[in-house]
C-alpha cells in the first residue's frame, strides 16, 4: 500500500496543528513533525508521527527514518547504506532526476522509500517509476484542497500488478465445505476484487458482488472469496482465508492490475456446495475452489464478470502467477511443490 506523509516541522505549534489535524482527516499515513511536537500530535489522532531531529527521526513504535537529501551519486550511495537498518529513508532532490531514484528504487534493502514531493507531477512520476515507484510521498503542509488532491492521488495510483489471462482447463462440483465472504469497508465496481488460489503463487481475480442478480440485490463492498483453505493476496505476502478477520488489512485489485488498499469490516464463514476450477497460464497451474452459486464471478480480461455458472472450458479468466515460495506468507527461496 503506498503511504502519504505530511512534512510539518514549523516552529508554531497552532499553525502546525492546523495541517496535522487535516491530514488525520484526510487519511493520511502519517506527519513529520519537530521532536518536541510529537506528543502533542499523537493525542490529537491515531496516526503515525515520525519526530524528527535533524538528519534522522523515531516513529512512536521505535523505528528508525533517516532523511536523505541526493544532490550526487555520493549521497545516493550514503542512502543505499541507510536502508540496510533504517525502516523509513525520506528523500529530497536537489534537482529533481528519475535515475537517483530508480537506482535507490532498484539497490535498496529493508527501507521504506517515501520521496519529497512539491507537485501532483512529481507525485505520479514517483509513485510509478520503474512501475513499481516508491513506497509513497511526503508533501509540504497546504491547503486542506491541495493536501486532498494529493490524497486522492496516491489512492488512485496505488500499487500495479501484473495479471495474466488463464486458460480454464477443468471445472468440477465438490461436496460440502466451509466458504469465506469477506465484506470490506469500501465499495467496489466491475472489475474489481481479490486475489485468491490455492497456491500461493497462483491466484484468481475472484470479482466483487457489485451487480445486481435476479435473485440478490447487489453487495459491491463483498467478494465470496473461496474455501477457507485458500490464500489471499495481501501485498507481498499471504494470508489463509481463515484467518480474516474484522479490521484486518486486504488489498483490492482491479482487471488492469491497480491495487488498493482497504479493511475488512466482517468475514462469514459458512457451509455451501463447492467447486473447484482449474487454469493454466504461462506453463503455470492453479486452482481455487469457490461456492457454486450463480453470484460467485470470475474478472475476465477486459473487465466483465462471469459466473461460475456459466464458466466453460477454455474461457479466459485473470489470474496472477508469482515467483517464489512462500513461509508464513512471506516469499521465500525454496523447493517446495504445491498442487
Amino acid at each position: 500500500m503506498k503511504e502519504i506523509w505530511l512534512h510539518c516541522t514549523g516552529d508554531d505549534w497552532d499553525v502546525e496543528k492546523s495541517g496535522i489535524t487535516d491530514a488525520i482527516e484526510l487519511g493520511y499515513t502519517g506527519v513529520i513533525v519537530k521532536e518536541e511536537f510529537a506528543d502533542k500530535t499523537s493525542r490529537l489522532g491515531r496516526i503515525g508521527v515520525i519526530a524528527r531531529k535533524n538528519s534522522d527521526g523515531v516513529l512512536s513504535d521505535g523505528k528508525k527514518a533517516f532523511f536523505v537529501h541526493i544532490s550526487s551519486s555520493k549521497e545516493q550511495e550514503k542512502a543505499v547504506k541507510l536502508s540496510e537498518k533504517a525502516d523509513y529513508l525520506i528523500l529530497s532532490f536537489s534537482d529533481w532526476k528519475i535515475i537517483p531514484l530508480e537506482n535507490l528504487i532498484a539497490m535498496k534493502k529493508k527501507s521504506r522509500l517515501i520521496a519529497h514531493v512539491k507537485t501532483l507531477e512529481d507525485a505520479k512520476v514517483v509513485l510509478t517509476t520503474l512501475e513499481k515507484g516508491a513506497d509513497g510521498i511526503v508533501v509540504e503542509r497546504a491547503e486542506r484542497d491541495v493536501l486532498k488532491k494529493f490524497s486522492d492521488l496516491v489512492s488512485e495510483e496505488g500499487s500495479r500488478i501484473e495479471l495474466k489471462e488463464g486458460k480454464v482447463m477443468d471445472i468440477k462440483q465438490l461436496g460440502m465445505g466451509e466458504r469465506v465472504c469477506i465484506d470490506t469497508v469500501t465499495l467496489m465496481t466491475v472489475g474489481e476484487g481479490m486475489l485468491v488460489g490455492n497456491r500461493a503463487g497462483f491466484m484468481f481475480l475472484i470479482g466483487s458482488e457489485s451487480e445486481e442478480s435476479e435473485y440478490v440485490a447487489s453487495r459491491p463492498f463483498r467478494v465470496n472469496a473461496g474455501s477457507v483453505n485458500a490464500y489471499i493476496k495481501v501485498g507481498e505476502k499471504t494470508k489463509y482465508l481463515s484467518e480474516l478477520k474484522a479490521g484486518d488489512y486486504v488489498e483490492i485489485a482491479d482487471f488492469n492490475g491497480r491495487v488498493k488498499g482497504s479493511y475488512v469490516g466482517r468475514v462469514k464463514i459458512e457451509k455451501r456446495p463447492l467447486m473447484l476450477i482449474r487454469a493454466i497460464a504461462d506453463g503455470e497451474e492453479g486452482t481455487v475452489i469457490l461456492q457454486n452459486a450463480e453470484t460467485i464471478k470470475l474478472v475476465l480480461p477486459g473487465g466483465k464478470h462471469v459466473s461460475v455458472s456459466s464458466l466453460k472450458k477454455g474461457d479466459k479468466v485473470l489470474v496472477w502467477v508469482g515467483e517464489k515460495a512462500r513461509h508464513f506468507g512471506t516469499e521465500v527461496e525454496e523447493f517446495i511443490i504445491e498442487k
